[in-house]
């Protein structure tokens, strides 16, 4: 078995309880799980040089659509000129989505996990939800399940044109989710005005959870909505946005185990008020941070970007926004693998041209992920 020692590290992120950083640090990897965290360097087969820099958590990005086709940068540009952002773009996706082949498709969503990988993430999670019929919903996730092992089944995302609301929730709880529920781990429901109400969004996570697969919510992106209390109430693994929270959803989510995720790629594309991640930590609600890479409200793949965000506008300190970038984002999947660099997680982890992780904010928009490891990879 190879064994590889990853050492001269100048900062070590672990998030170890009691001892989430170790200066002057040492790792070693065997058969693509941490094997040793310390100092000095042991033996090993083969050996990685950090050169003095830090040594992060992989990051977990928990929320991304990368599975379409076509470009909707003229959406950006108005929206920057004063243009409010809508749900209904999304219908036009759809229609570029559907007309691509499964090779352009796939090319597409792979060249944006290599180019999310680039910048330091080792998992990613991506969803459906521009297909919304049968079929092109069921190439969406089987598609998507060639890239990662965690696969959202988004048919609820709008009501496509040419079907009424009642035909379009009897397909998306039946026939749809018979088809997609195979190459899926969660299902999702865009609960949100122009899309799914919270009875609708009750009705299709509880056929989502009755054919096996874990809840997760899109909730309070637009305005504040029931939606986030449905979340914690069903027992949904995350409910994604939360823009606009009240102190009663802030409450519950302190209260439950459903991770706040926050994407704040999406208030910088569409000009929308930051969520207040302050509130919620103090509250005692896990926070997680994702890209929402998708090609109309988050065009973006760089979660070391949402991180700065994190820091400049939403109130994070800069090792809160790193851990919910590796730790929330795991929990926002629940997973306890990932997200984490403790005894026993898998060895993914990225090297930073930087002696801290605060450089993450401190340095934004530079590439400062030196190499990135995924395993044994």
């Amino acid at each position: 078995m190879v064994t590889t020692l990853v050492d001269n590290i100048g900062l070590l992120v672990t998030h170890e309880a009691g001892h989430p950083e170790r200066t002057n640090a040492s790792l070693v990897i065997e058969d693509g799980r941490i094997a040793w965290v310390g100092e000095g360097s042991p033996a090993a087969d083969e050996r990685i040089d950090a050169e003095g820099g830090c040594v992060i958590p992989g990051f977990v990005d928990s929320h991304s659509h990368l599975v379409f086709a076509g470009d909707r940068s003229d959406e950006f540009e108005a929206r920057m000129a004063g243009r409010r952002y809508e749900a209904g773009g999304i219908r036009r996706t759809v229609a570029l989505t559907r007309s691509a082949t499964d090779e352009q498709l796939l090319a597409n969503a792979a060249r944006l996990v290599a180019e999310a990988r680039a910048q330091g993430t080792t998992t990613i999670e991506i969803k459906s939800g521009y297909g919304l019929s049968v079929a092109h919903e069921e190439r969406s996730v089987r598609l998507a399940a060639t890239l990662t092992s965690e696969v959202t089944f988004l048919g609820a995302h709008v009501v496509p044109d040419g079907v009424t609301r009642d035909e379009y929730l009897d397909l998306v709880t039946g026939e749809m989710l018979d088809a997609c529920a195979p190459h899926s781990r969660w299902i999702d429901v865009f609960c949100e005005t122009g899309a799914f109400t919270v009875d609708e969004s009750r009705r299709i996570l509880e056929a989502g959870i009755a054919r096996g697969l874990g809840a997760r919510v899109h909730a309070a992106q637009l305005g504040e909505s029931d939606g986030v209390r449905l979340a914690v109430e069903i027992g949904a693994a995350s409910v994604d946005h939360g823009t606009y929270l009240s102190s009663s959803d802030i409450d519950a989510l302190a209260a439950g185990a459903t991770v706040a995720t926050l994407l704040p790629g999406v208030e910088f594309s569409t000009k929308h008020p930051y969520p207040d991640a302050r509130r919620l930590l103090d509250a005692g609600a896990t926070v997680a941070l994702a890209s929402d890479c998708n090609p109309g409200s988050s065009f973006t793949t760089s979660m070391p970007l949402m991180v700065a965000l994190a820091v400049r506008e939403m109130g994070m300190t800069a090792a809160e926004a790193l851990a919910a970038a590796t730790l929330g984002g795991a929990a926002a999947l629940r997973r306890d693998d990932i997200g984490h660099l403790r005894v026993g997680a898998r060895a993914d982890l990225a090297i930073l041209d930087a002696p801290t992780y605060v450089h993450l904010a401190y340095r934004p928009g530079v590439p400062l992920v030196r190499r990135v490891l995924v395993g044994d990879r």
